[in-house]
């Protein structure tokens, strides 16, 4: 439960400044950089992960899931939400240091999110809920099928996700009025409004029926845009959970990753009173458009920025 991101282990050095001439001939030869690129080689922190530390990371993210559940069923029904929401934070924090996740943050005000509040995302990976978590712990809306996932299944209901059969019109309005009232009540919730992920690249448009309940409990939409990048900034599909991806492809991928950093952009709040879902949705899906198209890194001032798991 978190406060996420592996810090990043940099190799240092760099070449000589001095040309070496070639034999005399008053020919510059190349550096050892120039000569490492040239001849394909990967720098340290792309290079993927030695399969004996993999193997060192699944049995980690392994006993941190059952340490996970033992926690959700026995710690969780005798203590009350605030401190709920902080073993939470702190399991997802470490959760993406094991797995060398660096997240960086950029629109989250000094004094963090309020109650009442719907999170809107774009939604890339099964790590999108524990991302999140690290920055406000949410109940999340979510597809009935994940909680039958084995282990994740159980921990993701452990934790108050809200889950929902989105072919049952009937259960869709019984999601949507126990969400208004955990909003009401001055909790956060979280929804993926695209109804499914994508490789990051594209926003699909937003289905407006699941921000009803915040309208209903008059709160605000907190738009964040979501993208997983390279320590050297190009774009990352390892976390993307898409086709026919399996859940276990998927890990394994995130698994082989040196550093995986993944961008959150938090847009201004928008209130929800009196307005309509569509129009709610549609405000929401631009902000997070509007977010992705911008140039990658930094934190915005007077924000928490950078944080390192």
């Amino acid at each position: 439960m978190p406060d996420a991101v592996a810090r990043t282990e940099r190799s240092g050095g760099g070449a000589d400044d001095r040309d070496s001439r070639d034999g005399g001939n008053g020919t510059a030869s190349a550096t050892p950089d120039v000569r490492a690129r040239t001849s394909g080689a990967q720098e340290p922190h792309l290079r993927p992960t030695p399969l004996p530390l993999r193997a060192v990371r699944v049995a980690r993210v392994t006993v941190h899931v059952l340490q996970a559940l033992a926690t959700t069923a026995i710690v969780f029904p005798m203590v009350g939400v605030p401190r709920r929401q902080r073993l939470i934070r702190a399991w997802c924090v470490q959760l993406l240091r094991i797995l060398r996740v660096e997240a960086r943050i950029r629109g989250l005000p000094e004094g963090g999110l309020p109650g009442n509040l719907l999170i809107v995302a774009n939604h890339i990976s099964w790590l999108d809920i524990f991302v999140l978590n690290t920055v406000q712990p949410a109940r999340f809306v979510a597809k009935a099928e994940l909680a039958r996932w084995p282990l994740v299944g159980r921990l993701v209901a452990g934790v108050g996700t809200l889950f929902i059969e989105r072919e049952r019109r009937r259960d869709t309005h019984k999601v949507n009025r126990h969400a208004a009232d955990v909003l009401a009540s001055g909790d956060v919730v979280a929804v993926f409004p695209e109804g499914t992920t994508t490789d990051g690249r594209d926003v699909l448009p937003f289905h407006g029926s699941l921000l009803q309940p915040i309208v209903d409990a008059a709160g605000h939409v907190q738009p964040v845009a979501i993208r997983y990048r390279k320590i050297n900034g190009e774009h990352n599909d390892a976390p993307a959970y898409v086709g026919e991806t399996s859940f276990m492809e998927s890990f394994w991928r995130v698994t082989g990753e040196r550093v995986l950093v993944v961008e959150l952009y938090l847009g201004e709040p928008l209130p929800a009173r009196s307005r309509h879902r569509r129009e709610l949705s549609r405000a929401a899906e631009a902000a997070i458009r509007a977010a992705l198209a911008s140039p990658a890194g930094g934190s915005a001032p007077g924000t928490r920025g950078d944080r390192p798991a």
